[in-house]
């Protein structure tokens, strides 16, 4: 199975990366985790992204707040899908992070989540790498699966609450 790269602008992300890794260890795929920032250490970000399909990655996320340029830079230097995690930060609440990840020029697609989606990324990525692992694809539904029925576990608690 391919790795799933993740990369952070600083280590303040580290939270809302924590939810992806969550979600990756729960369907049993491999990842690294790296904090390498798009104008701090752009050639250390360059590097990872020019060698991540040699090294093994099938899709890269990328989380940061503010600026938010590191998936931009990440999906500049690869043809691998790179899913962008936009970082709520202490000005807009995320939305500049937001725009930032989601406005990327023609040629160069970054897939976005919402803001701190970590989860959510994590969840993208293993749907791109299950396009060619059945297995992975059997551990999704079954998590869909699993995700409804807790849904209707507490619809019906609701139900007999409220709808007598």
């Amino acid at each position: 199975m391919k790795k799933i790269g993740i990369v952070m602008g600083s280590d303040s992300d580290l939270p809302v990366i924590e939810k992806a890794t969550d979600m990756l260890v729960s369907l049993g795929i491999p990842f690294e985790v790296h904090v390498y920032s798009a104008h701090r250490t752009p050639e250390e970000a360059r590097d990872f992204a020019v060698n991540a399909r040699k090294n093994g990655f099938g899709v890269l996320i990328a989380a940061a707040g503010m600026a938010a340029h590191l998936a931009g830079a990440v999906a500049a230097n690869t043809t691998l899908p790179v899913i962008g995690i936009p970082c709520r930060g202490p000005v807009f609440d995320g939305m500049d992070a937001l725009l930032a990840t989601v406005q990327m020029p023609t040629g160069i697609p970054v897939a976005t989540v919402a803001v701190n989606g970590g989860a959510n990324a994590a969840l993208l990525a293993a749907e791109i790498l299950a396009v060619e692992d059945a297995a992975l694809a059997a551990k999704l539904d079954a998590k869909r699966k699993a995700d409804a029925e807790k849904v209707l576990a507490k619809d019906a608690a609701v139900t007999a609450k409220f709808n007598q």
